[in-house]
């Protein structure tokens, strides 16, 4: 099938492109990179009578470390996924998105599609949109009345829905940086590598000297309307000794407090919430055994 007939704008700034949103209301669409987009236009799926391209801003591609007020890593919403897959401070500051990042379609898709598109699309099985809410990211909106910053945990409202105003654009999104001692680790399963997650993991520990667990962030997908925050799980585990926590246990809490599992074509929902425990469990043990392996190297190498 072809899309529908539309308007096609190609602003070169920010400015610009929120002007064209206010002029157009809701006969208008951000295309970024089109990652999703583009098929749900081709198939019909959808229709706007003005796609306004915001592919080319480059406002909108880069990648840098803030401290304002704690350290957090800025991500342009039109930086592709490639970019952001192979960037050093990334890998460095925000591991979690360097690990889902191979996860995301094929690299066809990741050199095309945006950061920004991904989550501003809010679809349930994207990794990206697990990784802002499991560190808590901020997500910076823009319109001509200027911007603000809304909390990850209240971006997503629904299937393919979010806080986004009709005249604001996603341009930004800020990470914060986990220092101390962290592991970080991302597991989902899907019957393709390519295709869309039909359960997944993405997760955060923070431990202290004495290896008990200080912080802990859990993403899902898959596993609702929305990507879904595992927060019994990480309530559980903190305060805790890591060894004495069972991956098992671990990732019974995570689906644990889930009410909205989808059945589909690609299993029920008891199907997808056991791939869902299976799948946060085995993060656990990802995650929490780079941490303990990497302290057992230090004191090594410290008594060598």
């Amino acid at each position: 099938m072809k899309a529908a007939p539309f308007a096609y704008h190609r602003p070169d700034t920010v400015a610009d492109a929120v002007s064209l949103l206010g002029d157009l209301g809701e006969d208008a669409k951000i295309l970024a990179g089109g990652q999703s987009l583009v098929p749900m236009l081709a198939m019909r799926l959808t229709h706007f009578e003005h796609l306004i391209d915001i592919s080319r801003v480059e406002q909108l591609r880069n990648i840098e470390l803030r401290d304002d007020p704690a350290p957090s890593v800025w991500i342009g919403a039109g930086t592709p996924h490639a970019f952001v897959g192979m960037d050093d401070e990334v890998a460095e500051s925000v591991p979690l998105l360097t690990l889902s990042t191979p996860h995301i379609g094929h690299f066809q898709i990741r050199t095309r599609g945006t950061l920004g598109g991904a989550i501003a699309h809010a679809d349930p099985a994207a990794e990206y949109a697990a990784v802002a809410l499991a560190l808590d990211a901020e997500i910076e909106a823009t319109s001509a009345r200027g911007s603000r910053r809304i909390p990850a945990a209240e971006f997503f409202t629904g299937l393919w829905e979010t806080a986004l105003a009709a005249d604001e654009i996603l341009t930004a999104v800020a990470f914060p940086v986990w220092s101390g001692r962290c592991g970080f680790a991302v597991q989902e399963f899907a019957r393709r590598h390519g295709d869309f997650a039909i359960a997944g993991a993405t997760l955060a520990v923070e431990v202290d000297d004495d290896d008990r667990v200080t912080r802990c962030g859990l993403g899902l997908l898959g596993l609702g309307s929305t990507p879904e925050r595992g927060t019994p799980a990480e309530e559980a585990v903190v305060g805790s000794p890591v060894t004495d926590i069972t991956a098992e246990e671990f990732g019974r809490l995570a689906v644990s407090a889930l009410r909205d599992v989808p059945t589909d074509l690609q299993g029920t929902a008891a199907y997808r919430t056991k791939v869902g425990a299976t799948m946060a469990a085995r993060a656990w043990t990802q995650a929490t055994t780079a941490v303990l392996e990497t302290a057992l190297e230090t004191r090594t190498a410290l008594n060598a």
